[in-house]
């Protein structure tokens, strides 16, 4: 595992990912916040797609990874047990396909209809696939997740997964 590259998750203090992700970055570390446009009641507002989350690509064996703790607007680096989550090459991808040419990631331009498949990227079951439900609230949804060999719902944030194509 030393000197192979991955995408972490970093687990930012309230409202501070875009300080943290210009922190890291001046110290030399490769980061990820993906943005979106969202209209407010008065104006357009830039926030980030996952609130309080930002990727960062360290190397095992080359990256001193001591800084990012101690780093503004950094709450922790995420971890699985003892070592820091990997985040797939495979999920960055699919996110960074989904934004615009300013680097916006794109809402959904489709609406969700029960029975169609969409994809976790974020949470406990990130990566997983599963069939959408319905819609509970604004931002809100009710998924069925296969585990185990059996169908359960499950209420996710709607911010949570992608659409399938």
């Amino acid at each position: 595992m030393k000197n192979q590259t991955a995408w972490h998750l970093i687990h930012t203090k309230p409202r501070q990912e875009k300080t943290a992700c210009e922190q890291l970055e001046r110290q030399g570390f490769t980061t990820y916040l993906p943005l979106i446009r969202q209209q407010g009641p008065t104006n357009q507002q830039i926030i980030p797609l996952f609130p309080r989350y930002l990727f960062i690509r360290l190397t095992a064996g080359l990256d001193d990874w001591t800084p990012i703790r101690s780093t503004r607007g950094v709450s922790s680096l995420v971890r699985v047990g003892m070592n820091p989550a990997i985040i797939s090459e495979h999920l960055i991808k699919a996110i960074q396909q989904r934004a615009d040419g300013d680097g916006f990631h794109k809402p959904a331009t489709k609406k969700l209809t029960k029975g169609d498949r969409i994809r976790l990227i974020s949470g406990p079951f990130a990566e997983y696939e599963a069939i959408f439900s319905e819609q509970r609230a604004e931002n809100r949804a009710i998924i069925l997740l296969n585990l185990i060999g059996k169908q359960n719902r499950i209420e996710v944030p709607t911010e949570s997964f992608i659409i399938c194509n």
